[in-house]
């Protein structure tokens, strides 16, 4: 059984400690840090912990890859610091340029709920595929409470983002919620589009937040400020009550009375724009709906083409606009299908292979953009490149739509015979094939792509040498249960009679902890070792402690690896009991030999014995 402890510890050591983390939060198959400084995390420490399969940095954010159970690793990492919990506040410790803040500000809002977004638009494509072949009829309540199942995420999304985004800003969940819940309030929605909307005479543009990204974000940002500044000024007696009433009551007209005109004016110069260069330029107008589309949408600026279709099909009976927006779609789902064959990380391919069917299938793209293709960048790039030169080939077909549609593979029909098919064919293969070969051949930072080094085989048993002066007793009189009931490794403790640590055996320091309460080490003969000294003496924060070696550092038996002040250590209330632990019991599951009573270092402490030994000869 996987010991969460130990690799949360051996994590956090690698990162720096608690003190270097700004911010912590995980995802399907991922820690993901925001660190003071990069500098100071040990890679290869990381990758040698028990429980991790790889690092990687990206959008700001220090990555360690852990897979399924990176839930329990981060629940440990809560249990034994501070860190983590319902609000992590990332943005303020981001490193790096805009636009992987942003991207790290995504990611990080839209990770809680990518398995539900996955799962739920492949049901949807599921059910679009029933009706498509005839299956299930549109018309039945069976179809309507299939639909609703399927659907109720993507509408509603702005209420999951607000408590995501709330979580991530620091922001009061359930107010963020209110303020959500009334851009989607079905008698605002109601009023998308009509005239004459006033608020106290203030005349209002009306826009549908239904399935928006940015709004939201935007407003729960503000929301998160503002908050703060409230708890801080109102008195005590009425700040918990007041402080959610005045956020809501200006947050939602704010977005009804700012951010939607702001989105209704640029989404509404942007069609007018399409529409002129459709007309002049039909090439280059597939191309901007083709490359683009899924931009505007992730910036909520979509909507302001969605009344130029309707606009071109009640006065044509055709929609020319909605073509090259197929190709946008397909080209999203074809690059998530080049990392769903490229990737190597088990992880990723599981998120992968819905995100391409419901991708494909029912045009929800969700799931891949914000879960894969976006953090990755290279994939959303690659989308967008497809997406474009097949939107071009499309529009130059003067193919167009005789329906509003959620452009998708099971809503082609709509096109069929509506211009010229070969161009058509020749868009959706362009915009469906160059982005999937080029995600393929030219990939991205694969999680995985830098494997941790493999630990040498275990052949022959190890002579651990005490690394410290002092008494040696049973791991069982350790007062730490973890220590004390063998979880975290077999091994001894020491009483130390003197303050310094020296190394036990030829090898290579792999955590060399920046307080320098502890040490990790692996041997020439791949057994790996743990030397703690006192228990809880992380919290000094390096007080009463020499560090003499760093990660990476080759060291000979005996070499000074840690000087310290043990006096000092106890005055300030902490045990010093040392536990010597070997920490890769996959290969070295026992321990012989066990030394007793006082020693001096270099003396021999214990044999760790290997899985070898213990495996009879045939």
């Amino acid at each position: 059984m996987a010991d969460h402890a130990k690799t949360a510890a051996g994590v956090l050591a690698g990162v720096g400690g608690e003190s270097n983390v700004q911010s912590l939060v995980h995802c399907a198959t991922r820690l993901r840090f925001v660190l003071k400084d990069e500098g100071k995390a040990d890679a290869a420490a990381i990758r040698a912990t028990p429980g991790v399969i790889t690092t990687a940095q990206a959008g700001g954010q220090y990555q360690v890859v852990i897979g399924n159970d990176v839930p329990d690793v981060y629940a440990a990492i809560q249990s034994q610091t501070t860190l983590g919990g319902d609000a992590e506040k990332g943005e303020s410790g981001a490193k790096g340029n805009l636009f992987n803040r942003f991207i790290t500000m995504i990611s990080s809002i839209f990770t809680p709920i990518l398995w539900a977004l996955a799962g739920t638009g492949l049901l949807k494509a599921f059910v679009a595929a029933a009706v498509t072949f005839g299956w299930l009829d549109a018309t039945s309540t069976t179809y309507t409470i299939l639909n609703a199942l399927s659907d109720a995420l993507i509408n509603f999304l702005p209420l999951a983002l607000a408590i995501t985004a709330a979580r991530y800003f620091k922001a009061s969940e359930f107010t963020s919620f209110a303020i959500a819940g009334a851009l989607v309030y079905p008698t605002i929605t109601a009023l998308n589009g009509q005239p004459d909307i006033t608020f106290f005479g203030i005349p209002v543009t009306m826009v549908s937040y239904v399935s928006s990204v940015i709004p939201v974000i935007i407003i729960v940002w503000l929301q998160s400020y503002a908050e703060r500044f409230l708890l801080k000024v109102l008195p005590g007696a009425v700040r918990r009550f007041l402080t959610p009433m005045i956020v809501v009551l200006v947050a939602v007209p704010l977005v009804f009375l700012v951010i939607g005109p702001i989105s209704s004016l640029v989404g509404g110069g942007l069609a007018a724009g399409i529409g002129w260069v459709f007309e002049t330029l039909p090439w280059l107008g597939g191309a901007i709906m083709g490359g683009l589309w899924q931009v505007f949408v992730i910036f909520g600026l979509h909507w302001g083409l969605v009344p130029l279709f309707q606009l071109e099909y009640q006065t044509t009976g055709q929609i020319l606009l909605l073509g090259p927006v197929f190709a946008a779609v397909l080209a999203q789902a074809a690059a998530v299908a080049g990392v769903l064959v490229r990737t190597r990380n088990k992880n990723l391919r599981s998120l992968a292979a819905p995100a391409t069917l419901s991708g494909f299938l029912a045009g929800i793209t969700e799931p891949a953009i914000y879960g894969i293709n976006l953090p990755l960048k290279r994939p959303f790039a690659f989308g967008v490149v497809g997406g474009a030169l097949g939107g071009a080939l499309i529009a130059m077909g003067g193919v167009f739509s005789k329906a509003f549609v959620v452009p998708s593979g099971l809503a082609l029909p709509a096109l069929l015979g509506n211009g010229n098919m070969i161009m058509l064919g020749i868009g959706l293969l362009v915009a469906i094939v160059v982005p999937f070969v080029l995600v393929v051949v030219f990939g991205f930072t694969d999680p995985v792509d830098a494997a941790a080094p493999a630990t040498p085989a275990a052949t022959t048993d190890t002579v651990v040498l005490s690394p410290v002066d002092g008494t040696v007793v049973p791991l069982t009189e350790v007062p730490d249960a973890a220590f004390a009931d063998g979880s975290l490794g077999k091994g001894v403790a020491i009483r130390p009679t003197s303050g310094a640590v020296y190394a036990p055996f030829d090898g290579t320091v792999v955590a060399a902890f920046p307080t320098g309460h502890a040490v990790g080490l692996r041997g020439a003969d791949g057994v790996e070792l743990l030397i703690h000294v006192g228990l809880d003496t992380v919290k000094l924060g390096g007080a009463h402690f020499t560090l003499k070696v760093q990660s990476g550092t080759e060291v000979k038996a005996g070499d000074l690896l840690v000087e310290f002040d043990g006096d000092a250590i106890e005055k300030a209330g902490y045990d010093l009991i040392t536990p010597v632990i070997v920490t890769n019991g996959d290969l070295y599951p026992d321990i012989a030999d066990a030394a007793s009573g006082p020693l001096s270092h270099g003396e021999t402490l214990f044999r760790a014995v290997s899985v070898d030994s213990l495996t009879p000869a045939r």
